[in-house]
C-alpha cells in the first residue's frame, strides 16, 4: 500500500518537476568554428572561446571546420568564424564550410554572427577576410556583430608582424601575442553577452 501511495505522489509531482525544468533559462549556444593551417587561428579561436565562456548563461563550443557541421551552426544561437588570410581572401576550407550552410533554412535568420582572422603582417588582408565572412553571414540573414570599441570594428584579428617596428609580435610561449588574444577574448565576450540577452528576450 505504501508503495502505491509513494508512486501516486511521484506521479503527482512529475508535472511540477517538468514545469520547474522548463522555467530554468536555457543557455545561449555560442559556436566558435575555425580553420587553422599553422596554429595561429586555432590560438585565436581558443581565446574567443575563453571570452565567450566567461559570460554567465553562455555554453561555448570550439570546433575545427574539419569536424564542424551545418547542423552545429543551426543549433547555435551565435556563430563566430575564424580564418587565416589566404592572398587577402578567406581560406578555401573555411569558405567551403560557410558555403555548406543551408541559406534558405529559417534557423539561420537572426542568428548572431561574428568573425576573426589571422595574417602575416599589417595590411595583409585581415579586415578583408573579416568583412568577407560577415558578408556571407548577411546573405544568410544573420545579425553580424563587430568587436567592442573602434579598435576592432570588424571582429578580431592578429598578425605576426609587430606594428611598432619589432621583428615580430609573437611571444616565446605562444604563436599569437597576448594583446591580440585579448582582442579575441573581447570579441567572444561581446558576442556571448548579446546571445544571452537575445535568448532571454525570446
Amino acid at each position: 500500500m505504501r508503495r502505491i501511495v509513494s508512486l501516486l505522489c511521484l506521479l503527482a509531482l512529475l508535472p511540477l518537476i517538468a514545469a520547474a525544468q522548463d522555467a530554468e533559462p536555457k543557455k545561449a549556444g555560442v559556436l566558435v568554428v575555425y580553420f587553422s593551417d599553422k596554429g595561429h587561428t586555432k590560438a585565436m579561436a581558443e581565446a574567443v572561446g575563453r571570452g565567450a565562456g566567461a559570460v554567465d548563461g553562455a555554453a561555448v563550443t570550439v570546433l575545427d571546420v574539419a569536424t564542424a557541421t551545418p547542423e552545429d551552426v543551426l543549433a547555435a544561437d551565435a556563430v563566430i568564424v575564424g580564418s587565416p588570410v589566404y592572398k587577402a581572401n578567406v581560406a578555401p576550407k573555411a569558405q567551403e564550410f560557410i558555403n555548406s550552410w543551408p541559406i534558405r533554412d529559417a534557423r539561420l535568420h537572426d542568428k548572431i554572427g561574428a568573425a576573426f582572422a589571422t595574417g602575416s603582417g599589417l595590411s595583409a588582408g585581415e579586415e578583408l577576410v573579416q568583412t568577407n565572412i560577415l558578408q556571407s553571414m548577411l546573405v544568410c540573414q544573420m545579425i553580424v556583430v563587430g568587436g567592442p570599441g573602434s579598435g576592432q570594428p570588424f571582429g578580431a584579428s592578429s598578425m605576426d608582424e609587430d606594428p611598432s617596428g619589432g621583428a615580430d609580435a609573437k611571444k616565446q610561449e605562444g604563436l599569437v601575442a597576448d594583446h591580440y588574444l585579448k582582442k579575441g577574448e573581447a570579441l567572444g565576450k561581446r558576442v556571448a553577452e548579446l546571445a544571452v540577452r537575445l535568448k532571454k528576450a525570446k
